[in-house]
């Protein structure tokens, strides 16, 4: 799998007021963040409620991004309880034209997912997909977190490229680095270490920031790169606040009202989500606005 450079958005979904999947929101969403210089999308990631999402709901998505990504990567959220299941949607996604898969640690059965039933499953799915396998480590909501000695093992099969590593745990990035097979892309799956991580020669970021505010994501990358590092931290620094709120604070609810209020179509949250409160909203509004967002 090549070298993956830039900010990938795990992309909202859009929901209408009866709980429908907005086809054609997601669109015009689509539509806009192609007008920023993103590498590409993540469909049916955490911040895409895939969890609430049925198969056909999932299979229409991801036709979608891939048909409104251009030539953009296209990374697709193909992870189920069981490697059986895995393994079906991940080769639906390739028949359909995600160019990669991104797939969730097994979470149900939490005690019992130790190295050996970690390996078993990324082993087989690696085996057994039509497109490269990358991992997603988000302890937060699976409380799952995959050990460094695994995610050294998995770096070295052909046909697992990456992990997105959704910790922000630095030191945890540092080991991961460490053990991981030359050419594996390892992707900060959090704004709230982006400028760490681009320290420590990481290359790319999935970020829930970049759905609402895309081109700072975007910029902190470039600013690093062209040496201005101090403009690239203060860039960073500005836009901490703000990507706590839209995920540690307010969580899904949170990143929809910041993307309505920034001109995006993020609809409603499905239910049992909740959306915000009239001080939620006032809140998150105050904290936009303190980042000269609004």
């Amino acid at each position: 799998m090549n070298q993956i450079i830039g900010v990938i958005p795990p992309v909202l979904t859009p929901f209408k007021a009866n709980g429908d999947v907005d086809y054609e929101a997601y669109c015009r969403n689509l539509a806009r963040w192609n007008q920023y210089p993103l590498a590409g999308y993540l469909v049916l990631g955490s911040n895409s409620e895939s969890a609430y999402l049925s198969e056909d709901e999932k299979l229409e998505l991801i036709s979608l991004t891939v048909e409104g990504a251009g030539s953009r990567l296209v990374l697709a959220g193909t992870g189920l309880e069981s490697t059986r299941h895995t393994i079906a949607l991940t080769n639906k996604a390739a028949h359909l034209g995600a160019h990669a898969a991104l797939v969730l640690t097994p979470c149900y059965y939490g005690n019992r997912m130790n190295e050996q039933a970690l390996m078993s499953h990324f082993t087989m799915i690696g085996e057994s997909a039509d497109i490269p396998v990358m991992m997603y480590n988000v302890p937060r909501f699976t409380h799952v977190n995959l050990p460094a000695s695994v995610v050294g093992h998995l770096s070295r099969h052909p046909n697992i490229g990456g992990m997105k590593d959704s910790t922000g745990d630095v030191a945890q990035l540092v080991s991961f680095q460490r053990v991981s097979q030359t050419g594996f892309n390892l992707m900060v799956g959090t704004a709230s270490v982006w400028y760490p991580a681009l320290t420590l020669g990481l290359t790319a970021g999935v970020m829930a920031l970049a759905n609402c505010c895309p081109q700072e994501c975007v910029d902190i990358q470039h600013l690093w790169q062209s040496g201005r590092t101090a403009d690239a931290q203060t860039l960073f620094r500005r836009m901490s606040p703000v990507n706590a709120a839209v995920t540690a604070t307010f969580g899904v609810a949170g990143l929809k009202y910041a993307a309505e209020l920034l001109g995006y179509s993020a609809g409603y949250t499905r239910s049992p989500l909740q959306p915000l409160t009239s001080e939620e909203q006032a809140s998150l509004r105050r904290i936009l606005s303190e980042a000269q967002l609004i």
